[in-house]
């Protein structure tokens, strides 16, 4: 089990009969078999560990670029660098198991006010279906930008559309992912999500040093997979945004009725064809109550 959940923490797996194993390590396969005895299954359990695996490797690989900026000076040579870094570590190592508990603590208590289990799993019987409103935003002409700018520019301009979708979402809504040029966003209801989008685009128009943003709001069925979402729900979110204008929202029928006219006002955008579905879909742009139609 050990040299299993290694595997799916993203870590080198020794081979068999390699001595190199510890007691640090067989604290923690006892806490795995603690886990184990609670009631969880060994495939879910594993999956759990993938995630985690991946989001520590990124948050590693985050540090690493701030610790190099913190200690990075131009002129300085090798044994000057690394003893700052040296420094640095000493100080920022010890710091990030309480850290680390700590966000982790709020994340749970911020999910079990949110994501409360519904009646629809509890009928079901299963905690990963139920009804969502998925969201996707992405960057117009991103790719021809690629073509023109160098790739650190590149990456900038997409750190800077996580960061900015980070300053701007709140709970209910989720940021779920980072897909190159594009954000995925989930929330229970339509009319938090509309407005987050909205709210996205708006900022984005506004910032100089970005390229218009557009986005796609769809609702139904969607599936809720170890903290990221499946279904033809997600991928009509998905086509609606690449067939968006710039700086607009175009959302379902369903998400129409469902975030209703108080907040919002809405246009037709007419039926589309859009790929792996075989009937045009109703389209309607989204704008906020009182504000002028394009």
């Amino acid at each position: 089990m050990l040299q299993d959940t290694r595997r799916a923490l993203g870590l080198a797996v020794p081979d068999a009969g390699e001595r190199v194993f510890g007691e640090e390590d067989l604290e923690a396969a006892k806490i795995q078999r603690r886990v184990r005895d609670g009631g969880f299954e060994r495939d879910h359990l594993l999956e759990t560990n993938r995630v985690l695996g991946r989001g520590i490797a990124r948050y590693v690989e985050a540090l690493r670029t701030a610790v190099a900026g913190a200690t990075l000076q131009p002129g300085a040579d090798e044994r000057e660098l690394a003893g700052r870094f040296s420094a640095l570590a000493g100080e920022l190592v010890p710091l990030n198991t309480p850290w680390m508990e700590y966000v982790f603590s709020l994340h749970l208590r911020q999910m079990l006010r949110n994501e409360a289990v519904t009646l629809q799993e509890r009928a079901s019987g299963r905690g990963d279906a139920r009804q969502a409103t998925i969201a996707f935003a992405d960057l117009v002409g991103f790719t021809e930008l690629g073509e023109t700018v160098a790739v650190e520019e590149l990456g900038d301009v997409a750190v800077r559309l996580s960061r900015l979708a980070g300053d701007i979402v709140e709970p209910p809504v989720r940021l779920v992912k980072m897909i190159g040029d594009a954000v995925m966003l989930v929330a229970p209801e339509p009319a938090d999500l509309v407005g987050a989008a909205l709210d996205l685009v708006e900022r984005g128009s506004a910032t100089d040093d970005l390229p218009p943003l557009r986005a796609g709001v769809a609702y139904g069925p969607a599936a809720n997979h170890f903290g990221d979402w499946f279904g033809s729900t997600v991928n009509l979110a998905s086509r609606l945004t690449a067939r968006a204008r710039p700086e607009s929202v175009l959302v379902t029928e369903a998400v129409r009725e469902k975030a209703g006219g108080e907040a919002f006002e809405w246009s037709s955008a007419g039926p589309k064809r859009l790929k792996g579905f075989s009937s045009p879909v109703p389209t309607y742009r989204a704008r906020r109550a009182g504000q002028p139609a394009e």
